[in-house]
């Protein structure tokens, strides 16, 4: 039976009109900012998490480091010193070595490869794989993703176009040279640790402009493998900020973070500790140092 004619008064509804669609709009675009921030929330969690498991990966090689060789990684000679190798694929170690500490403790981090020189067949290419090879274990996830610094002239032996291997961490030289890792090729011992293995920072997130990640910044040039530099060694008698965003081509060499609050840092006894941006210049000297009796009084 045929189905009756709709009168001219009756129209069917076949889409929405303006005024929904506009309001269907905006409770998405609502919905979107609640969800957004929450989103970004977890993920610097989840980044900040990862971050303080770096620092504790390289907490426990500092430690490592000292039970073979007795003494804890040195600072170095200073940037001009590429890692020291005594024949190709044979890293000097000890006072031998004058690189610094990131080199030292490529081999208690699973990087025995790069600190032999990766496969290199001299010297010199065993250096320029070194101090261009991209450890991730250095890099904070709430900063940069791993990658080398652009390839250039490289402007101390090895002579060379090659790019660096940064780093995101520091070991802290306290007010000068009194902290857990210390200036020159011999380094220090546990037992020089006076003030406590638990109250004594021996690395943590250095500071950094924003606007030049992934550029050669004024203290983020020479790489992970550099001898005594701001690279990778801040003092502690500064407080500790978040990074700079104007492009000024520095973090003021001192310690700080992308994080949204503080910074994390690997204490002298394997531990981490996350700490606020808030914190003393007196109490982040204290930790800052292995030897000078201060209290840390940490918020």
């Amino acid at each position: 039976m045929p189905l009756p004619l709709k009168g001219p008064g009756h129209r069917s509804r076949g889409a929405f009109t303006l005024i929904e669609l506009l309001v269907v709009i905006a409770i998405i675009a609502v919905l979107i900012g609640l969800l957004v921030p929450a989103v970004q929330k977890v993920r610097e969690a989840a980044n900040r998490m990862q971050c303080a498991n770096n620092l504790k990966q390289m907490g426990i090689a500092f430690q490592s480091h000292h039970d073979s060789v007795g003494r804890l990684p040195s600072g170095g000679n200073g940037w001009t010193d590429p890692p020291t190798f005594i024949g190709v694929g044979s890293p000097a170690t000890g006072s031998s070595q004058l690189s610094g500490w990131g080199f030292q403790i490529l081999p208690y981090l699973e990087q025995d490869a790069v600190w032999k020189g990766g496969g290199g067949t001299t010297v010199a290419l065993c250096q320029q794989n070194a101090i261009s090879a991209v450890i991730k274990t250095y890099f904070c996830p709430s900063r940069r993703a791993p990658a080398a610094l652009p390839a250039q002239g490289n402007w101390y032996t090895p002579a060379g176009t090659f790019g660096h291997g940064p780093t995101d961490y520091a070991t802290s030289c306290g007010t000068g040279n009194d902290g857990v890792v210390c200036y020159g090729p011999s380094g220090r011992k546990i037992s020089d640790i006076t003030d406590g293995t638990s109250n004594t920072m021996v690395l943590g997130d250095k500071r950094m402009d924003l606007a030049n990640v992934g550029g050669y910044q004024s203290d983020d040039n020479e790489g992970y493998s550099s001898g005594w530099d701001w690279d990778v060694v801040r003092p502690s008698n500064v407080v500790p900020l978040a990074d700079r965003k104007s492009g000024v081509n520095s973090g003021e060499n001192r310690f700080g973070s992308s994080h949204s609050s503080g910074l994390n840092v690997a204490m002298a006894d394997g531990s981490t500790r996350f700490v606020t941006f808030s914190v003393s210049q007196a109490a982040f000297q204290a930790i800052g140092t292995c030897n000078g009796g201060e209290v840390a009084n940490l918020p």
